[in-house]
Parts: C-alpha cells; structure tokens; sequence
C-alpha cells in the first residue's frame, strides 16, 4: 500500500487528529455536538471562563469524561500500539485529550493538548493527577489541589493558551530525525501542529497523510491515502508485524 516500504530499522513517527478519534465515536466538541446548555466548547475552554465560573466548567468537563468514557480505541489505535509493542521504534504526537492512544496500549505518546482523564492545580503546583473513573458522579473529579487547596483544573491547553514548550521541543526532535511520519486525520489547520509535519519533511522524512478527504497538507505529503484510519493503518503495519 505504500510506495516507500517500511523497514524495520525505521523511526515512524504518528501525528493524529480528531479523525482517528471521531472514528471511536468521540464527539469533535465544535458545532451542535459540542453544545451544552447553550454554551460552545470556544466559551467554555478558556482561563476566562474558569476564572469566571469555575464551576460551570468543571461540570461541562464531567459532562465530556461521561461522553469519551463510553468511546474505546478503534482498530487504528491498536495498530500503532501494536507496532509499539513488536518493538519498532514509534512515537505518537497526538492533538487528541481522549486518552485513546494509551487506552489501545501506547506508551510513547506526546499529548500536546493534554489529558481530559488529568487534573492540575490552578495555582502551578507540579502534580498532575489521574481523574478516578469511578468517582461519583462518574467523570467528575477532585476539586481542591492536595498541596495547596487551590482548585484543580483539567489538564487541558485552553484556547488561548500556550502549548507545553517542553512537548513541543520533544515533537521537534522527534520529527527531525523521524524517517517516515503518517499524519492521520488531522485537518492540517490548527496551528502549531499544523506546521510540524513540514519539519520532517524538511528533514527528508517520508510523509505519509492518511485521512477521508483532502487537506492543507496533502500537496506537501509524499503520499496519500484516503479513507477510515482504521482500515488502511493495519494494511500499512501489517508487514512489520509479520
């Protein structure tokens, strides 16, 4: 299925979207599927409005855990822990909150956006937290930060803020070096993901875009393959794994 054939030696590196996941059933969260009382994710994802309302946020928040805990990983999510797993070298850099990746068996992940199933303090303290999928109510979590009493907040990059610099600069190296990247349903819009695959192409690595329709980014990759990601990544991996 791919002009370049994959070899064991290669670093491949994953960049995934909203597609892989929309094909688990999880909700983009823009447009009327994301609506909740009212309110869209673009007045709700913000540090204005958990300033403001803290609470209306953290409700909306219980009310995405309920929504992704019912949604599990799809055969492109196994098929790229798979390949982790039988030892090759990949690395998944995802723009996803979902926790999919890791839930199908990924290890090495960079979550550029966060980790809906973590909480952080809103006042700095360092610790990150898991969200007990069994609190009651389900998805709800914690309120008030351990070291500080500070309330937590999901562990989430809201609009209007900064990406972790430190995942960034580990996603840069990583596709300086990669040898193939496979950029899956992402859109190839939001920014600064939107620019990272051009780094490994500027690298002389072998781009790869899979995705249901044409994006920004399918005039630069070197190759393309339209259709579900989870049909074409176990035809893709299907080798490495023989």
């Amino acid at each position: 299925m791919l002009k370049r054939e994959l070899k064991e030696e290669d670093r491949i590196t994953i960049l995934s979207g909203a597609g892989i996941s929309a094909e688990s059933g999880v909700p983009t969260f823009r447009g009327k599927d994301g609506l909740w009382k009212g309110y869209d994710a673009t007045q709700l994802a913000t540090p204005q409005a958990f300033a403001g309302d803290p609470e209306k946020v953290l409700e909306w928040y219980v009310w995405r855990r309920n929504l992704i805990g019912q949604c599990k990983p799809n055969p492109a999510h196994f098929a790229i822990a798979e390949l982790e797993e039988a030892g090759r070298d990949v690395v998944t850099i995802t723009q996803n909150i979902d926790n999919l990746h890791r839930e199908a068996g990924s290890r090495n992940i960079i979550e550029l956006h966060g980790n809906i199933w973590k909480i952080r303090c809103s006042a700095g303290c360092p610790a990150i937290l898991d969200v007990p999928r069994d609190f009651n109510p389900p998805g709800d979590a914690p309120r008030e930060c351990p070291t500080c009493g500070k309330l937590l907040r999901p562990h989430i990059v809201w609009f209007g803020e900064m990406l972790d610099p430190a995942d960034i600069r580990t996603s840069e190296e990583r596709l300086s070096e990669t040898d193939v990247l496979l950029i899956v349903g992402t859109s190839g819009v939001v920014q600064p993901a939107a620019s990272l695959g051009y780094i490994a192409k500027s690298a002389g690595a072998y781009v790869v875009e899979v995705n249901i329709e044409a994006t920004p980014l399918s005039s630069m990759a070197d190759q393309s393959l339209f259709g579900a990601a989870g049909e074409i990544l176990p035809r893709v991996f299907e080798p490495l794994l023989s």
